[in-house]
């Protein structure tokens, strides 16, 4: 009798944290050189990713300017509330910028979204937040660019890898709107590892949210966490078929758990059967990277290892 066909190993990537914070810190420091520029500035939110990026920035930034390398780089953030974001928001971004010591502003876009409201009043009642939380990243990026344009500076993209690369969860000419992207070569799993090992555990272990819709979080929205963006993407870059990824018990035990704790958390299911999830994840691929071809800004490239 011939046995259960042994299934496909699913390597997923490990770093050391302190080469590839060292290869992030040199690339920003190398982008805004290279471009004759003062600095970057960013949006700090109090999550993971804007949290590690200028975390990573200051650093090397505080490098350069001690071995006066070049003329001195100054890393600026920028905590930008609408009346979509929690009080907490604001805080949290804020507690970032202070513990770095950078200089920082709180500025209020809510004007700047209000003379959208005449052109979204086009859109459905079932369209109409998607569109609006597009209108409210679109400013965000707009007043970074003009923010950073005014101090010649970049604007530094906070973007990972599932995100930007796995399902395209970000707006194009909003927080897509960057000069350059620390952390797209990092999964969302190893940008809270770089958190802890900068110490920022508290943004390590913040729910992701865009903060585009009122009580928005990315597991709400999209109906998955970025750990199933992760191993998708993963399994297909290692040539897994389709019939093997639905089959896969890594897969398939990872999203029953996701599908069942959605439906505690929200009451609803999002998503009925394990194949549901992979087909929308694939048909987000595929939108990511067509967006990626549109806008694509360097990316630091990384030491990772698949053992």
């Amino acid at each position: 009798m011939f046995g259960k066909k042994k299934e496909k190993r699913i390597k997923l990537p490990t770093m050391n944290c302190y080469l590839v914070a060292d290869q992030i810190g040199r690339f920003i420091t190398d982008t805004v050189l290279s471009a004759h520029k003062t600095g970057g500035v960013i949006g700090l939110s109090g999550g993971v990713d804007s949290t590690v990026v200028a975390a990573l920035a200051q650093m090397a930034f505080n490098i350069h300017n001690r071995l006066e390398l070049g003329p001195k780089l100054e890393l600026v953030g920028y905590i930008l509330p609408s009346k979509t974001n929690q009080p907490e928001d604001a805080l949290d971004g804020l507690k970032v910028a202070r513990r770095l010591g950078i200089r920082h502003e709180i500025y209020n876009i809510e004007p700047h979204i209000s003379p959208y409201d005449n052109i979204l009043s086009r859109a459905d009642k079932k369209s109409y937040l998607f569109h609006k939380g597009n209108a409210i990243s679109r400013a965000r990026g707009n007043i970074l660019s003009t923010f950073a344009a005014l101090e010649n500076k970049i604007v530094l993209g906070t973007g990972n890898k599932d995100e930007d690369f796995g399902i395209g969860y970000y707006t194009l000419f909003g927080d897509g709107a960057v000069h350059c992207s620390p952390i797209g070569d990092l999964s969302k799993r190893l940008v809270r590892q770089m958190a802890v090992f900068l110490n920022f555990s508290e943004s390590a272990n913040r729910i992701p949210t865009a903060g585009l819709e009122p009580g928005q979080t990315d597991f709400k929205d999209v109906g998955y966490s970025y750990d199933v963006v992760e191993l998708l993407t993963e399994a297909y870059t290692q040539g897994l078929t389709n019939e093997e990824v639905t089959k896969h018990s890594l897969i398939v035990d990872l999203i029953e758990k996701e599908m069942l704790g959605y439906v505690k958390t929200f009451g609803v299911p999002k998503f009925l059967m394990v194949k549901d999830i992979i087909g929308d994840f694939l048909r987000r691929n595929k939108s990511a990277q067509a967006k990626a071809k549109i806008l694509h800004p360097p990316i630091a490239k990384v030491t990772l290892e698949y053992k």
